[in-house]
Formats: structure tokens, C-alpha cells, sequence
């Protein structure tokens, strides 16, 4: 069975790693029952290991703490929900690009639950949001902004990190890097996109969705 764990309030970082590498080392051990873990950070910025410290805008405006997980730099946040992700592969299938999508497509059916489309982009990580109330890209595509952040990491292939989705953070915040790299793209909310969501809601959507892409095993 997969627990589902929710923390009020805001979490410190550095507590939720500790939290989250026991629980993957119990998971992985036998111990424990594979969770997902919803959450709320302080305003925070962390630097996966594809991150470039030129992406790092604003170095003195929150915390940064450097991570494991995959990826660059991402941004935490009131607001924000973070869903860390413990989940064993071993008995899922060991192939981490198709767990990677699995999680894609889990946020992508969340968001449909709000009448909203996410799209997954080649060479962008995360999950995109078309905007067409905004000027056009230069080469004439649509504007998109992303909703979503995914970076994972394993520890004898049992997942821990996860993803992140922006229900009302400051978006202001992200300003201080480049969110995964990316810097010719906005980041929105569900908020930001008119959409009278709480936090209370989407993980509502969450728990809904999940057992469509991960069922019990």
C-alpha cells in the first residue's frame, strides 16, 4: 500500500530530505510502506546536479541548498505544493525514463481535473502550460509558461524528491534563477491562471488521479 502523508504549515528543507532519505532506505529495506509525501517549503532555492551557478540570479535572496536530485535549479515556496515521491521500482519496473513519465503524465491528468492542458516539451523538463493571451515566441510559436517541476532521485531504486506544482506562490520569486535552466520561458500558477484553486484541492486531484498511473503493486 502506498501511505499518503500531509504536513501544514511550512516544512524546512533540510528536515524533509532527512525525512525522505530514512523512509527510502526503510522502503527499500522492507521496512516501510512506500508514501507520498505533500508538503509546503519556506521560500527556498535548490541546485540539482545539472545546475550552473550563472542560473543562480539572486544568490542572496533566499537559502539555497544544493541537492542530489536530478535537474537544475527550482525554487520552494508558500503556495507551492511539493510532492516528494517514495515509491519502490523494484517492484514497479526497474526503468527510470518511463517512471519519469509516469510522473509527467500523473501531474498532466491533475491539471485536466482543472479543464487545464499541461504538454511535456522536448529539452524542457516539467510541465508547460500554453498561453496564447501572451505575444508570440520569436519564432511564432505559442507562449508557455510552466506549472510543474520534476527532479528525482534513488536510493536502490526506490524514488525519493519528486515534483513540485504552483497553486499560488509568488511568482516574483523565481525571479532570482533560471528555473531549470530555462530562461526564455515565464512560470505560472493555477492562480495566476484565473482558477480559484486551493491546496486542499489539488491534492484532492492528486489522490484522484494517482492510482491510474500507479497502482498497487
Amino acid at each position: 500500500m502506498v501511505e499518503w502523508r500531509i504536513t501544514p504549515g511550512l516544512t524546512p528543507y533540510l528536515r524533509a530530505v532527512s525525512d525522505m532519505e530514512a523512509r527510502a532506505k526503510a522502503i527499500a529495506r522492507g521496512e516501510a510502506d512506500e508514501q507520498i509525501w505533500l508538503l509546503e517549503h519556506p521560500a527556498l532555492y535548490t541546485a540539482g546536479s545539472s545546475a550552473q551557478i550563472q542560473d543562480l540570479r539572486d544568490p542572496d535572496r533566499f537559502p539555497v541548498y544544493e541537492t542530489r536530485r536530478g535537474g537544475q535549479y527550482t525554487y520552494h515556496g508558500p503556495g507551492q505544493r511539493v510532492v516528494y515521491v517514495m515509491l519502490d521500482l523494484t517492484r514497479r519496473g526497474r526503468d527510470l525514463r518511463a517512471f519519469v513519465e509516469t510522473l509527467e503524465a500523473w501531474v498532466i491528468d491533475t491539471l485536466a481535473e482543472f479543464n487545464l492542458t499541461g504538454h511535456i516539451r522536448p529539452g524542457r523538463v516539467g510541465i508547460w502550460i500554453e498561453r496564447p493571451d501572451r505575444p508570440r515566441a520569436a519564432d511564432g510559436a505559442t507562449a508557455e509558461d510552466k506549472i510543474a517541476a520534476i527532479g528525482i532521485r534513488m536510493h536502490k531504486w526506490v524514488s525519493f524528491h519528486g515534483l513540485s506544482i504552483n497553486v499560488e506562490p509568488e511568482l516574483d520569486h523565481f525571479a532570482g534563477i533560471v528555473p531549470c535552466g530555462i530562461s526564455n520561458h515565464g512560470v505560472t500558477s493555477l492562480v495566476d491562471l484565473g482558477l480559484p484553486v486551493t491546496m486542499n484541492d489539488l491534492d484532492v486531484a492528486l489522490h484522484r488521479t494517482f492510482a491510474r498511473h500507479f497502482p498497487d503493486v
